[in-house]
């Protein structure tokens, strides 16, 4: 599935060091890394740009956004911008390539869970929940017509686009400044990472944690990447209580409840952002069956378990003798 290398990176250190720069957007953080400095101030007022238009397009908090218009809508197809289309068009290919593990239609449980609004609002909210779980209705009941460029859900259908949207417009960015200025550039939205253009001497070299905030003294590997993306999922961190129960915003659309936590952190590389994200998000649903699925997609991932033993499938590189590599294994 993917023509993506991922190794251990260089560590002679460099006179060419690219330039980076971090923004707060879309209730994350967005860090752009370019090879050439003169280019910085543009280069980050393009990725500004692109993630003030994945916000209004797809955000599912806002009440002005192009998605929260489209979830409400009753009866007919509603003609939508270029932007939405193609967002909605990747979630769906994301759903195929992970034979629906990663759904867009799990609007509705993230709702039931609790997940309604912005995340900081979301943790500093009631503790009470009265809950019923609402499975997805699946990616085949969304109508899409690249004719018209509309779209129809079937009622009381509700789409999400958050596991695919921070990993598309890491793309976009990523490939529009580096088209832009023929550089190489690094765009990291909320640890989405998605590279283009020229990578630095030894590739471009990426922390490997829980929490994409993490320091980089304190990320559990690092490893570089030439071109395509890395992405990582977590049960730790973006979580939740109600009640007595803590709660992970990955979903299984087949029951439209967390996930079981079988994996604490996933970590893939991919062709694209977007499709190293399908990985790492599918192998959270997949649980324990998550190695050998992914060995047969061909994604070079790390998948770490609930007690910390740590297993390396396709090719992802292992720094400590204490881990696993496998090619098809499972643990």
């Amino acid at each position: 599935m993917t023509e993506m290398a991922v190794s251990s990176p260089c560590t002679e250190p460099r006179l060419d060091e690219p330039v980076t720069r971090s923004v707060r957007a879309i209730g994350t953080t967005a860090v752009l890394s370019i090879s050439e400095p003169a280019h910085l101030v543009v280069g980050e007022q393009i990725l500004r740009d692109e993630l003030d238009a994945i916000d209004l397009a797809c955000s599912r908090f806002r009440a002005d956004s192009e998605l929260a218009c489209l979830n409400d809508e009753v009866g007919g197809p509603r003609r939508v911008s270029a932007l939405l289309f193609d967002a909605i068009s990747v979630a769906v290919e994301v759903a195929e390539l992970t034979n629906g593990a990663v759904d867009p239609t799990v609007g509705r449980a993230l709702e039931a869970l609790g997940y309604d609004r912005d995340f900081e609002q979301v943790i500093s909210g009631d503790l009470f929940l009265e809950h019923r779980a609402q499975s997805a209705a699946g990616w085949r009941s969304i109508e899409l017509d690249s004719r018209t460029r509309s779209v129809r859900l079937p009622a009381g259908v509700r789409l999400d686009l958050g596991s695919s949207a921070k990993a598309l417009v890491s793309d976009r960015a990523a490939r529009r400044i580096a088209e832009h200025f023929a550089c190489g550039v690094l765009v990291s939205v909320g640890g989405d990472v998605a590279v283009a253009g020229e990578a630095p001497e030894g590739g471009w070299a990426i922390g490997i944690s829980a929490d994409s905030a993490t320091s980089t003294d304190s990320v559990d590997q690092v490893v570089s990447i030439a071109g395509g993306g890395l992405a990582s999922s977590s049960t730790t961190v973006r979580t939740w209580r109600r009640g007595t129960r803590q709660i992970h915003h990955i979903v299984d659309p087949h029951t439209g409840e967390p996930a079981e936590p079988y994996w604490s952190l996933v970590s893939a590389t991919g062709r694209s952002c977007v499709e190293a994200n399908a990985a790492s998000t599918a192998a959270i649903v997949w649980g324990r069956g998550a190695p050998r699925r992914l060995g047969a997609m061909g994604s070079p991932a790390r998948l770490v378990r609930h007690d910390g033993r740590v297993l390396c499938v396709n090719g992802w590189p292992v720094d400590a003798p204490d881990l696993a590599c496998s090619d098809m294994g499972a643990i």
